[in-house]
């Protein structure tokens, strides 16, 4: 008699500790992982990072980022999005939980690695002024295929793009002359995040309370990278076998030319903590429309996905 090799899996969560509002991509050939450091706002001072060479296995490397290298930033340091241009590592940040009048909204670190150690690259915020209505958190730095990237951003029920200068350390007037376009669609809260696939602008975000079990995430789909972005529905929620407050997203490739992750935080069964949020992952999967299937949650997490060496 033959039995089938099990094959391992990554597991949910992905590794211990408490983290959130997970930023993934793909870096010098290996999958990373950017999550904030899930606790009270005066301890939430440094970011971890962690990288895998299959989405299995994976490695922690500690304090990347911290506030001693951002001398404006005193607290509540979250929402990590990376990405990588001309052979830099480019981290941007959200710090202070800024109001109007105060110091603080998103920031941008620098280094040649991935690993960090990042540094504060302006020694200010990048945007700290409060916009249409939307606190300067949650940034996401979209690239698109003509080479331009886009910042979206914003919490408070309010959305904003800009257009990002070549440094990536500057906003630029876009098409209009506007610096500051709104994209809110229905029932966004926060936490945006832009794929393209298929020619089409796949546009994300998280409803719901953050603290809450009916944190969710929701989505749209646009010819351009400014929208309009009319809401489909929900594609992640809880479900009360698994988990609960799933949300606050980011979505990395895979090794397949169609194969997509969805890396999420959620909320343990029958904890209630403000801050017990885990880092997880699942498969991302289009139907023959092009529309994003529900998100099924899972304990198992996903088979090895590892890169093909360049």
């Amino acid at each position: 008699m033959t039995y089938a090799k099990k094959v391992r899996t990554s597991g949910n969560p992905l590794f211990q500790g408490w983290y959130a509002d997970p930023e993934a991509a793909v870096l010098n050939n290996q999958y990373w992982i950017f999550p904030t450091f899930s606790a009270e706002y005066d301890d939430q001072l440094y970011f971890d990072a962690f990288s895998s060479r299959d989405l299995v296995k994976w490695k922690k490397h500690p304090r990347v980022l911290t506030s001693e290298n951002v001398s404006w930033a005193r607290r509540a340091m979250w929402a990590p999005a990376i990405l990588e241009k001309d052979g830099l590592y480019y981290l941007f940040f959200s710090a202070n939980d800024v109001h109007e009048g105060e110091v603080g909204g998103i920031g941008v670190a620098v280094s040649k690695k991935p690993q960090g150690p990042y540094k504060d690259a302006l020694g200010k915020p990048l945007i700290q002024q409060i916009v249409n209505g939307a606190q300067p958190i949650d940034q996401f730095v979209f690239r698109d295929d003509d080479g331009q990237y886009y910042m979206y951003y914003g919490g408070w029920g309010h959305c904003n793009m800009v257009k990002m200068a070549p440094d990536l350390l500057s906003v630029v007037p876009l098409a209009d002359g506007t610096m500051y376009k709104e994209v809110t669609p229905e029932n966004y809260v926060e936490g945006p995040f832009m794929l393209k696939r298929g020619g089409k602008y796949y546009f994300m975000w998280s409803e719901g309370g953050w603290g809450g079990p009916d944190y969710s995430v929701a989505y749209a789909i646009s010819d351009t990278p400014m929208g309009p972005f009319k809401r489909i529905g929900k594609i992640l929620q809880q479900d009360p076998s698994v988990a609960t407050g799933a949300g606050h997203h980011s979505v990395v490739k895979g090794a397949g030319a169609d194969e997509w992750y969805i890396v999420y935080h959620r909320r343990p069964l029958g904890d209630t903590g403000r801050d017990h949020r885990v880092t997880c992952i699942d498969k991302l999967e289009f139907d023959d429309q092009g529309f994003i299937k529900p998100v099924k949650m899972t304990f198992e997490g996903v088979s090895p996905s590892p890169l093909k060496k360049r």
